[in-house]
């Protein structure tokens, strides 16, 4: 019998390398305004994925990871940013905690 399971799309997390579910992750998109948090995972642009972890963002940030895969230069008030914006994804992904 078959069955109408669709299959999630799946990414790679640009610092961990670990493979999962495309809404699991948190999507960072470069654009011509700068660098946005992709919260409906639909923003045009070029994109990269990070584990939603307090430890993934920060190392993707430590490590350029981000810079890297985002193929541009951050300013240490985008990373700031960027780091703000993602443990307030992490908390909300934790349950507030």
């Amino acid at each position: 019998m078959a069955t109408n399971i669709k299959s999630q799309p799946q990414r790679t997390c640009v610092v961990c390398r670990q493979e999962d579910d495309k809404r699991k992750l948190v999507r960072f998109v470069r654009t011509p305004g700068g660098i946005l948090l992709d919260e409906s995972g639909r923003l045009n642009g070029r994109g990269a994925y990070v584990c939603c972890s307090t430890s993934c963002l920060s190392e993707a940030i430590k490590k350029q990871s981000l810079q890297r895969a985002l193929k541009t230069e951050m300013t240490s008030g985008t990373l700031d940013k960027i780091l703000k914006l993602g443990e307030r994804i992490v908390r909300t992904e934790n349950g507030g905690k």
